[in-house]
């Protein structure tokens, strides 16, 4: 099994059930789309990690 992309663990990455695979929700411009569907996505100033437990942080 290969390890997981930086894609795979953002919250933004999401599974569509109309499209029936997972898609970006941000609304990327050209350049950002073509790294995107290059897998050339190192840094993507969009990442955010999936945190189950910061909602619970605010509220403590």
């Amino acid at each position: 099994m290969s390890a997981k992309t930086s894609c795979e663990m953002c919250s933004n990455y999401v599974y569509d059930e109309d499209y029936d695979y997972y898609v970006c929700e941000m609304d990327l411009d050209e350049d950002e789309m073509y790294r995107f569907l290059s897998s050339s996505v190192d840094s993507c100033p969009y990442f955010r990690g999936e945190d189950e437990y910061q909602i619970v942080r605010k509220q403590m």
